[in-house]
Formats: structure tokens, C-alpha cells, sequence
């Protein structure tokens, strides 16, 4: 494993995860043995805009739930869970090996874990035959990813021909650099984001075509307004995103919000047919 995912790695790894979302679903009136998949919502949809953003996707990636699907990035597994009611079988994977065994354990407690497995890999080498998936998903994952051909070259090895990518990115914007800490980074050791264009071209020249692509940033800064709002009104929820982001997980969404309203990043989602 390069040096860089050994950084990203220790970045997300968190000691006693478990016990602190457990902890957290009970403080929040949920019974960790009565369990639906869209009761962890508040903590396993870890990106802007949430299980939102995540039910957008599957709408325009078109999933209909007969896919054999990979998440790449899978975090907690909220995605794969989605997914998994939708019907599809799901294999995600994660470089943080306690984010895998938690998303095994979530998936156990809401009855999915026939539909859905969790492995640690390194997304530049995916463990996986070619063509073995009709979908590949990854919401953002890619600006932890420092070698971008590799990244996206071994998805489109696993995807069979006409295989879509749905993807949800934070790519750098004209605004400069970011902010840090950022909710993916404490620094720019571990931010390695593309530029839109340069997304594009990346694709394009990995055998993609580009379906659909939509500026998701407005949507981004009106959803952290509200967050922040809502935080003001309310206080902190038991179950929320600051249970993985640490104890910088205010400064870190305070920056994600300042980087987007000073369009020093943004956010785009879009879909991709592999040639």
C-alpha cells in the first residue's frame, strides 16, 4: 500500500467505533436490534446532502435492482444498504478496515447482509475480476486518491461494457486553495482533488462517456445552512456525522461550507457509460 492510502487510512480510522454508534443509536431512542436500514441514515451517508444525495444517484444512474453493484469508498455502507433494498447485491469496499467490519455489523442489524458484502482494498487495486459489475458507485472517494488514472482505470476493468460509474465528487474550484481541516483531509497531504475539466478529460481518455454531469454546489452551501441552523436551534443530534468526523468536527464542516461558498471546491454529480 502506497504511502498515501497509509495517510488517508489513519485519517479515517477511529478506536472503538463500534461501541460509540452503537452508544449513539440508543441515546438516540433506536434499538440497535430493531433496525431499519434508513435509521442510520443520520451517520452512514458520510457526504454532503446525506441519504439525499444518495437517493439522486440511484435515480440517475437509472439502478432498476437487478445490478451487481460495487461501492468503491463504502465508508459505513449506507450506500450499499440503499442500494441492497433496491434489490441490487452489493460489494463494497473501504481502506479503513473498521469502517468495513462496522458496515458488516450494521448490515447485519437491519437483515442485509445477504445483499451486501464489505472488504478492505485499495482502490487502485481493486480485488476483483474484469467485468465482474454492472454498476460501480463511489461518492466522495476520489480526492483521496492520488494516482487518478489508476483509479479509474481498474473501474472500468471491473465494469462489463456498457457498466455504468455513478459518481459524487468534491473537485477543486477557482477559488484557490482549500481550508483545512476538511471533513476528508487535515491537510493537503491527503487531498489530491481534479478540477472539473479534468475530471472529464479523465474519463474520457479511460473509455468513458459521460451521460450526465450536474453542479451540485448551491444545493451543497443551502444544505449546510440549514445544518448549521438547524444545530443552533436544536443543539447537536446524538446520531449525526460528528461521530466520525472527531473532535475538529465543527471546523471541519465550518471550512467544507466556507470552501463551497468561496467556490474553492464543488460539488458534481454525474453518470458515466463504459465504452
Amino acid at each position: 500500500m502506497a504511502a498515501e492510502a497509509r495517510a488517508v487510512e489513519a485519517f479515517y480510522h477511529l478506536e472503538g467505533l463500534e461501541q460509540v454508534l452503537l452508544g449513539a443509536l440508543r441515546q438516540a431512542g433506536r434499538d440497535p436490534s430493531a433496525l431499519r436500514p434508513e435509521d442510520l441514515a443520520p451517520v452512514d451517508a458520510f457526504h454532503v446532502r446525506g441519504r439525499e444525495a444518495t437517493v439522486e444517484l440511484a435515480l440517475l444512474a437509472e439502478v432498476t435492482g437487478r445490478e451487481q453493484v460495487l461501492d468503491v469508498g463504502c465508508g459505513l455502507g449506507g450506500a450499499a444498504r440503499y442500494l441492497a433494498t433496491l434489490g441490487c447485491r452489493v460489494v463494497g469496499v473501504d481502506l479503513t478496515e473498521c469502517y468495513c467490519r462496522m458496515a458488516a455489523h450494521l448490515s447485519r442489524l437491519v437483515g442485509l447482509e445477504g445483499q451486501t458484502r464489505f472488504c478492505r482494498a485499495d482502490a487502485v487495486r481493486l480485488p476483483f475480476a474484469e467485468a465482474s459489475f454492472d454498476l460501480v458507485w463511489t461518492e466522495h472517494t476520489q480526492m483521496n486518491v492520488a494516482d487518478k488514472a489508476r483509479f479509474y482505470g481498474e473501474i472500468a476493468r471491473v465494469l462489463r461494457p456498457g457498466g455504468r460509474l455513478a459518481f459524487y465528487d468534491i473537485l477543486q474550484g477557482n477559488g484557490g486553495a482549500p481550508y483545512y481541516p476538511v471533513p476528508w483531509a487535515a491537510d493537503a497531504s491527503t487531498n489530491f482533488l481534479l478540477t472539473p475539466e479534468a475530471l472529464r478529460a479523465q474519463l474520457q481518455s479511460t473509455g468513458f462517456q459521460l451521460l450526465f454531469w450536474e453542479d451540485r454546489t448551491e444545493e451543497a452551501v443551502a444544505w449546510f445552512q440549514e445544518l448549521f441552523q438547524r444545530s443552533r436551534r436544536e443543539g447537536r443530534p446524538a446520531l449525526g456525522l460528528h461521530l466520525l468526523m472527531g473532535p475538529q468536527a465543527r471546523v471541519k464542516s465550518e471550512n467544507q461550507l466556507r470552501n463551497l461558498a468561496e467556490g474553492r471546491i464543488v460539488l458534481v454529480e454525474g453518470v458515466a457509460e463504459r465504452r
